[in-house]
């Protein structure tokens, strides 16, 4: 199989590799399409090691296609059926294996591109909002760096979930597109104005913290799930105490399966019924062919896009 290969840090190619093949409870999918995201660029630059088990030259932790064949055990999908998942790594190639329970049917009329660029973004915003944050109608949510693929989705299914929501995003020509998935949008240094917000959302990292904090409303719950502008900041504790608030630090990659089986059963839920209604959509920024994987990570790195990178499969 071919598969976007780390050559060395900061150089991926396409480059051949054996095919995998799947064990008990697992799945071969055939990729049409796998979406890029910020721990791809990490792990690429030799700085984000993947989980346990996955190739630890072959980046991609979502991907969508059709089922190639299946493991001792797995039951749940049969060959030729169309699904999409997150998974520890080595989703950015052909073929790849994943454990049957963290599947997810593709809907019918979903394309690939944005069903490869579905699954990382909104797990990980599902997730922090609900599960760790409990956002509930008619409540204030924040979403900082709104414009990149987490952040589209967090717009989204905060709107749709009846709450208020603000969004933080830098650049002015991407501000119209993130106020039509559902949020009132703002420039960076205008939120405060704004407060108070009873979820805040933090994709853009620790220069945000002690603001966030000033703009949190009593019992207000921060989720941290981005650190891009910075990993380290001073808290004023007595802050934290006087307004009772929570800061939940979420990361999906190394979680265990059992976790993961349960946040994607969430998200087939609560998710993919808006999904393939059309009531929820993934913006794409841009498609490559895998032979072009180096340009694709270089459009990643290069900003001013509003959703995803995705790369395709013929």
């Amino acid at each position: 199989m071919l598969a976007a290969t780390i050559l060395e840090p900061g150089r991926v190619e396409p480059r051949e590799h054996p095919d995998p093949v799947p064990g008990a409870g697992e799945v071969l999918v055939r990729v049409h399409a796998a979406g890029l995201n910020r721990a791809d660029i990490s792990q690429v630059a030799g700085a984000y090691p993947p989980t346990p088990g996955a190739p630890s030259d072959i980046p991609g932790l979502e991907l969508a296609g059709t089922v190639e064949q299946t493991g001792p055990g797995a039951s749940r999908f049969v060959p030729g059926e169309r699904v999409m998942t997150i998974l520890g790594g080595g989703g950015q190639a052909e073929l790849a294996t994943v454990h049957e329970r963290l599947l997810m049917p593709v809907p019918r009329d979903l394309d690939w591109a944005a069903a490869g660029g579905f699954p990382e973004v909104f797990t990980t915003a599902h997730d922090a909002l609900f599960t760790q944050c409990a956002l509930g109608p008619g409540e204030r949510l924040l979403v900082h760096g709104a414009a990149g693929g987490v952040g589209t989705a967090a717009v989204q299914l905060g709107a749709l979930t009846g709450a208020e929501v603000f969004a933080t995003v830098r650049d002015p020509a991407l501000r119209a597109a993130v106020t039509e998935l559902g949020a009132r949008v703002l420039a960076p240094e205008e939120f405060a104005a704004a407060a108070p917000f009873d979820v805040i959302l933090e994709l853009v990292g620790a220069p945000n913290l002690a603001s966030n904090l000033a703009a949190l409303a009593m019992r207000g719950r921060i989720a941290v799930i981005g650190v891009g502008a910075g990993a380290s900041a001073e808290l004023d504790l007595r802050a934290l105490m006087g307004k009772r608030a929570t800061i939940r630090g979420s990361m999906m990659r190394h979680r265990a399966l059992e976790e993961k089986a349960l946040a994607a059963r969430a998200l087939e839920l609560h998710v993919l019924p808006a999904l393939a209604s059309g009531a929820l959509r993934v913006p794409i920024a841009a498609t490559f062919p895998l032979q072009d994987v180096a340009a694709a990570y270089a459009r990643f790195e290069a900003g001013g896009k509003l959703g995803k990178v995705v790369l395709t499969f013929a």
